[in-house]
């Protein structure tokens, strides 16, 4: 247990530093949230692998550190809503949902807190959380912290470019439909989760609302593999920003992805509000632009599962299909020769083009599919 002593210690360390009012206590209770419960498997764990694992630690703290701990239960329960009810894609699925069934006048943060609660009393990954926590801690301010915390990171988890929680919800308009809550018409619920039930790949089709099926998107090794590729892009972009941008824009993005508005940003770095929102659209500009196009494309791909061969740029079937019936003939050749592995430089001399307007029709390309992707 040498590398789970080495890790609770330096806990210890950080916990005394970030939170000096608290007792020895509530530090272990934390503690073991943290490493969990099974300690022998820090031993198993390759060096790139236990990087990642402390990488997801972090991650689960910060949340707890910023959101929950030392918050009252009331107002830390309405951050747990209001963090997962900033999904916009989740809000749009819910009100369909409400305009589709007979009680039109439910609001989306009722449906929402339905949701979650069904979450805590039915999911099998937060019943073992909860049940973890209750040995971790007797203090029920903590414990509801911790909860909290837990499932706020589960519901966030990315599968296929959309969190969690989305997949839960059609579980949860399955079963509440059987139950006559709702009563959402039979073809109308399967026309409102069409786009996540039918997979690219249509000789193996897996149903979101199988129970079995959604139990595979949780593996550990998947989302492993996510949190590494969140790393390298991360690390990846925060050397760039440095370069182009300066120093201040790694202090801005580091602070952005603990979940921190933009005023309380400004005021961590003392800067003016303005300065702050302009500096947050030249980083935008960078992320889009530059870095996920030009720079780093494949990285960026990989961990957004955007990439044109794998992924049909992050579309799904039916986006994938409008996006390139919109497309020119000169625009679907560009396509199907990036999607053999071409390069750009190998693609303009086939078109007799230069690089640089080969690159530029890719763009518009990238793009548009991402703003299919994310409409506004």
């Amino acid at each position: 247990m040498q590398i789970a002593e080495k890790l609770a210690q330096n806990w210890l360390a950080r916990l005394q530093v970030d939170c000096p009012n608290y007792d020895r206590a509530t530090y272990e209770s934390i503690i073991s949230w943290l490493l969990g419960k099974d300690l022998a498997r820090f031993e198993e764990l390759t060096a790139s692998q236990l990087a990642i694992a402390e990488q997801a630690m972090d991650y689960r703290y910060r949340i707890l550190l910023h959101r929950y701990l030392g918050v009252g239960p009331e107002r830390a329960y309405r951050n747990l809503i209001t963090r997962l009810g900033s999904l916009v894609m989740l809000r749009n699925k819910i009100k369909t949902w409400v305009s589709l069934s007979r009680d039109r006048h439910r609001a989306v943060v009722d449906v929402l807190q339905e949701v979650i609660q069904e979450l805590l009393h039915s999911d099998r990954y937060l019943q073992q959380q909860i049940a973890w926590i209750t040995k971790c801690s007797s203090d029920s301010r903590l414990r509801n912290a911790l909860l909290l915390a837990s499932a706020e990171e589960y519901c966030m988890r990315p599968i296929r470019n959309q969190p969690l929680l989305l997949y839960r919800f059609v579980n949860y308009l399955r079963r509440s439909g059987r139950g006559g809550i709702t009563h959402v018409p039979t073809g109308d619920l399967v026309r409102l989760v069409s786009e996540e039930v039918m997979p690219e790949d249509a000789d193996n089709p897996v149903s979101l609302l199988d129970a079995q099926a959604m139990a595979q998107y949780q593996e550990t090794q998947a989302w492993e593999e996510r949190m590494a590729a969140r790393t390298s892009v991360k690390q990846e972009f925060e050397s760039y920003l440095v370069q182009t941008v300066g120093p201040v824009a790694q202090d801005w993005l580091q602070l952005y992805l603990q979940g921190r508005s933009q005023e309380e940003i400004a005021r961590t770095l003392d800067k003016p509000i303005k300065e702050i929102y302009r500096l947050r659209e030249k980083i935008s500009y960078h992320a889009v632009r530059v870095f996920a196009l030009k720079i780093q494309p494949e990285l960026v791909a990989n961990w957004l599962e955007t990439s044109l061969q794998e992924h049909h740029l992050g579309l799904t079937p039916s986006q994938w299909q409008e996006y390139c019936s919109s497309l020119t003939a000169e625009q679907r050749l560009l396509l199907d020769k990036l999607a053999t592995g071409k390069t750009l430089e190998a693609i303009a001399q086939d078109l007799n083009l230069k690089t640089n307007q080969v690159m530029g029709e890719w763009s518009k390309l990238y793009l548009a599919a991402q703003e299919k992707r994310s409409p506004s």
